[in-house]
């Protein structure tokens, strides 16, 4: 017959990190997240800083997703 041995789970503690540490991250995200947010929600409206239609044709069905208008 087999032996059926128990042992004790084994605590897996996360490594500590400090705010400082994770703010240039947090940082680097937010600007990614603005650049984003404004081709998606503003860019070849008022505020349009490259001229022509692409950018408003690669991010149209996000406007859309999202809730802005575009035409």
């Amino acid at each position: 017959m087999s032996e059926v041995t128990h042992t004790k789970p084994v605590a897996v503690a996360a490594p500590p990190f400090s705010f400082t540490q994770v703010l240039p991250w947090l940082i680097f995200a937010a600007m990614l997240f603005l650049v984003a947010w404004y081709f998606i929600s503003a860019e070849q409206g008022a505020t349009s800083l490259l001229s022509g239609t692409a950018v408003h044709e690669w991010v149209h069905d996000g406007r859309h997703l999202l809730g802005f208008p575009c035409h």
